[in-house]
């Protein structure tokens, strides 16, 4: 009669066996990443083969995996440190590195190292903002209504707002050597305002509300963004770009209105507590 394998003997081979064995879920958010990789990537090569309508639209594709991977992974309840981690990474590639480089190559290259000073400063300052996002997810003593805007213009943001200039010179504007300086100040300011502290409403609050009559219009005007921004690209993206930042002050004004109003209510409790 063969002896009976005891339950610490088949311990190792039930380990192995929950290793080999991953669920397909938990891999296609960090698969959406890959991809948003691979796009900032292409981005690049094409910039350097001059084909630059395609670079843009590599990156602003980079752009829009990025914004799906995170949806995809809590969907999913695929979220993990690992997914965290290299989303991060990818991040500085799509939205630091990669607009850079391209706008470099179409336009930057043309006002010299200053030029090139302009493109690693916007690199480098995404990194920064990336890292700086990273630590403000820890802070246990954050309020929850602050998770409603970041802590200057996010990563995305920055590079959408960043290649303005090649919009503008895919809409016909001269590329010149005075255009390039210009542009090139343009990357510091947006660097600069991704480091800032400027309060930037992020739009991802789940409490948000829209009046029951306003569902339709807003189904529509969304269908119509989605139309011109297929017909009339450029034309749309830089319209895009000059609205958020138009947009900018008046997010920064609802945030410091709901933080004196939070403050007020801390002095009230305060007081009642006092009494």
């Amino acid at each position: 009669m063969a002896p009976r394998s005891s339950p610490e003997a088949n311990a190792p081979r039930r380990r192995k066996s929950r290793l080999r064995e991953i669920p397909i879920r938990l891999i296609a958010p960090n698969l959406i990443t890959v991809l948003a990789m691979c796009a900032g990537l292409s981005g690049i090569r094409l910039a350097f083969e001059h084909r630059f309508e395609l670079a843009v639209a590599m990156v602003l594709t980079a752009a829009l995996l990025d914004a799906l991977d995170g949806r995809v992974a809590r969907m999913l309840k695929a979220t993990s440190r690992f997914g965290a981690e290299m989303d991060s990474l990818a991040d500085i590639v799509n939205f630091g590195v990669a607009p850079g480089l391209v706008l470099y190559a179409y336009l930057l290259d043309q006002a010299g190292s200053f030029g090139w000073a302009a493109a690693l400063l916007f690199a480098i300052a995404c990194c920064l903002r990336l890292a700086r996002f990273n630590v403000m997810l820890d802070d246990p003593d954050r309020p929850a209504w602050k998770s409603d805007y970041f802590v200057g213009v996010p990563a995305p943001a920055g590079a959408l707002l960043v290649m303005l200039p090649v919009y503008l010179g895919f809409l016909g504007l001269p590329i010149t050597q005075t255009f390039a300086f210009i542009a090139s100040g343009f990357a510091v300011v947006i660097a600069l305002l991704m480091v800032s502290r400027l309060p930037v409403y992020s739009g991802k609050s789940g409490d948000a509300r829209i009046r029951r009559d306003m569902v339709m219009p807003l189904i529509l005007g969304i269908v119509a963004y989605v139309v011109l921004l297929f017909s009339y690209t450029w034309h749309t993206m830089a319209f895009t770009a000059l609205a958020y930042i138009a947009l900018l002050p008046f997010g920064a004004r609802a945030y410091f209105r709901r933080e004196a109003l939070s403050q007020g209510e801390a002095g009230q409790n305060s007081a009642t507590t006092t009494e």
